[in-house]
Parts: structure tokens; sequence; C-alpha cells
């Protein structure tokens, strides 16, 4: 499992013209999924991100998690984030886990954020999404768990 977690001010999804997630300061997590992935590896990164210390504090240090600060988190189901480009020009995206194995596991990924403490919205599985993110820094962190 793979996550790209973006720190950001503010994020939306918006599937045909329809807001479906929409935070304000959070985090915004592009999320993909192996083939080989499961409950553990969705804990292990749901957890870590809950818990992990990329927002600045008084003194301006990145000493606070998303559940001190109150932050809210949305996660987007990315399988490109299992793109292998090392033959020809056009990606693979054999190394991504298919949609029946991918979609629970974004769920659950979701709903681990919110038992977590972290009020969690998702984009839509499949769906043509426009994700619009407010990265604050930027703070872009890749995360994964095999």
């Amino acid at each position: 499992m793979r996550a790209l977690v973006q720190r950001v001010q503010a994020g939306a999804v918006t599937v045909e013209e329809r807001r479906v997630a929409e935070i304000e300061r959070g985090v915004v997590v592009l999320l993909g999924v192996g083939p080989e992935d499961g409950e553990e590896q969705a804990r292990y990164l749901a957890e870590k991100i809950a818990n992990l210390r990329i927002f600045e504090d008084e003194a301006g240090k990145m000493n606070l998690s998303l559940l001190d600060v109150g932050g809210e988190a949305i996660v987007v189901s990315q399988f490109t984030l299992y793109a292998d480009t090392r033959k020809g020009r056009r990606p693979s995206f054999v190394s991504a886990a298919a949609p029946e194995v991918a979609e629970p596991l974004v769920a659950r990924f979701a709903a681990i954020l919110q038992e977590q403490g972290v009020p969690a919205q998702t984009g839509e599985f499949g769906a043509h999404m426009l994700v619009e993110i407010a990265n604050d820094g930027p703070v872009t962190i890749w995360m994964e768990r095999e």
C-alpha cells in the first residue's frame, strides 16, 4: 500500500460537478493499493498518518499531528501510484490491485482513520475526480507499507 500525504489548508473532491468531499486544515491522502495488501497495511498507514507530526507548533516546528490540530482527511483512491514507467512511454498499472480488492481497502483505510479520531471523507472510487489540494508548506510525504 502506498500513500502520498499532502498537508493542506483546504482540499476538495468533485465528481461530475458534484462536491463529494471537502475539508479545511488537514491532509489529502492519495492511496494506492497493491494486490497483496490487506488490513495490516491499511491499519499501519492510517495509524501512522493520524499520528505523523507534520503540523507546526507555536515555535514553527513540525511537532503536531493531525490529531493534535483537530485536522481532517480526504482519502482518494489512486491506482496510478503503482505506475511502472521502466519500459516504453506508457505507464503500466499491472502492479495495482484489482478494483474488487482496492475499493474495500480504501474504505477500510478511511474507517481506520475515523477510529483513530480523524474525521475522514473519501473521493468516489472509480470515478473521474477533480481533486483540489491547497498544499500547505508545501508538505508532501511518500509512505509505503508492504
